[in-house]
Parts: C-alpha cells; sequence; structure tokens
C-alpha cells in the first residue's frame, strides 16, 4: 500500500512537471516568435523615395520669357515640384538678373545652393557648385522634366533645347548694358535672354554649343522668338541644397 501510494506521488509529480515543461516551451516559443517578428520590422526596407532635386519645366512657366520675374519662375518651380511629390523641398529657378537702380544684380548659381542634385531617375547631375559649372552631368539623357520625361533637342521635329538662364557659363549674371534677360523676366515682345543647350548640341563645335546656360542669346523675348532658335521658355529648376 506504502509502495502504490509512492509510484502514485511520482506520477504525478512527473505529470506536473511536464506539464509546466510544456507551457514554458509554448510561452518562450511564442516570446521568440514576437522577437523574430520585431527583428523583421526593424530591418525591413522603408519604401523608396524619390532623390529628385533637378529638372527643367515641362512647359513654359509664362508667356514667353515673361516669367513674373524671379518671383514668378520660382513659385513655376515650386508648383511643379510639388506636382511631382516633392513640395516639401524649396525649388528655385536657374536665373540671372542684371541689376537695376534700387535692386542689385542676381546670379543664377547663387540661388540654388551648394549641392548635390540628382534627377528624377535618380542620376547624379552634379555633386557641388563647382562641379555644376564645370563638368556636370547635364545632357538630354538627364535633363529630364519634373515628369522624368525627355525634352527635344536639336534633330528632333520639334527643337527645344534652348533653356532660359540670361547667365554666362559661370552662372553669373553678363555684364554690360546689353539685355540678356528681357527685362528681368518681365518681357514678351522686343528684347533678348541668354540661353543654354540642354543636349549640349548647337550649330558649331565649340564651348557655346556645348554650354549647358550660356550658348546663345535669343532673338526676342516672345514664344515665337524664342522658338525659331530652338527654344520653348523652359528653365531649370533645382532644389535648394544645404
Amino acid at each position: 500500500m506504502k509502495t502504490s501510494s509512492i509510484i502514485l506521488a511520482l506520477i504525478v509529480l512527473a505529470a506536473v512537471a511536464g506539464t509546466s515543461y510544456f507551457l514554458r516551451g509554448g510561452s518562450d516559443k511564442a516570446v521568440g516568435q514576437k522577437a523574430d517578428i520585431k527583428s523583421a520590422q526593424q530591418t525591413e526596407p522603408s519604401a523608396p523615395q524619390s532623390a529628385m532635386t533637378f529638372f527643367v519645366t515641362s512647359r513654359n512657366p509664362g508667356q514667353g520669357a515673361n516669367l513674373g520675374g524671379l518671383e514668378g519662375a520660382d513659385m513655376v518651380c515650386q508648383s511643379l515640384g510639388a506636382a511631382a511629390g516633392e513640395g516639401n523641398r524649396v525649388w528655385r529657378a536657374y536665373l540671372s538678373t542684371s541689376a537695376i537702380p534700387g535692386v542689385p544684380t542676381v546670379n543664377a548659381r547663387d540661388r540654388v545652393g551648394s549641392g548635390p542634385w540628382h534627377n528624377f531617375k535618380g542620376d547624379l547631375i552634379a555633386n557641388s557648385i563647382e562641379y555644376l559649372h564645370a563638368a556636370n552631368n547635364i545632357n538630354k539623357q538627364t535633363a529630364l522634366t519634373e515628369k522624368g520625361e525627355m525634352i527635344n533637342g536639336r534633330g528632333d521635329q520639334t527643337n527645344l533645347h534652348d533653356i532660359l538662364t540670361g547667365s554666362g557659363m559661370d552662372g553669373r549674371a553678363i555684364p554690360g548694358e546689353a539685355d540678356t534677360t528681357c527685362g528681368n523676366w518681365t518681357k514678351s515682345g522686343e528684347g533678348a535672354a541668354m540661353v543654354g543647350h540642354h543636349d549640349r548640341v548647337g550649330l558649331a563645335d565649340d564651348a557655346a554649343s556645348k554650354s549647358w546656360n550660356s550658348s546663345h542669346l535669343s532673338r526676342g523675348c516672345g514664344s515665337e522668338a524664342l522658338a525659331s532658335s530652338g527654344g520653348g521658355g523652359l528653365v531649370y529648376c533645382f532644389a535648394v541644397t544645404p
């Protein structure tokens, strides 16, 4: 009788121990699963974000070269950038202006920050402001619009490679009394504006023809005059970088 009691007690103890082990194992397993899920959540890659900090306007921002001044051109860059999902950035038009009474000269290069800049596809345009004005990566394949579209160049049915800048190759306003900014971007009739070739192609094989920001003066400030030399009144837009 005493032996039977001892055996029964041992069986009960074994059952309790097994149950405890099972429950503890299940608990440990659950904890491990939670840890694995948490770890997976921490290592899961975030959704890719656009790196676009440079584009060419997909349309003429104004009426010919009358862009509403720098303020009007900047507003268009900001609006198009926002429409492309990059409205959290500060966008500026790459345009220079000439000094007039009470208003100093503005250099395009001083308006866009220090770089780097990337196009719609993430292609590097320039690492710095110095590189932008030395050996940048602007060409027909990379000078895309805010929609990621390529712009017609020389040789296409409608040439749109003349981009308004009003600047010299160094990105600064052109000195002298000649109008090179269509009245600081307020004229759509007589006048002239310096333009660059986004496709780096021109009538000659020289530095001006290959310049992205300072190729030649337009034949006027109106839409027809701009079109006559291969332009659509388009503008470079850059996100201001630190």
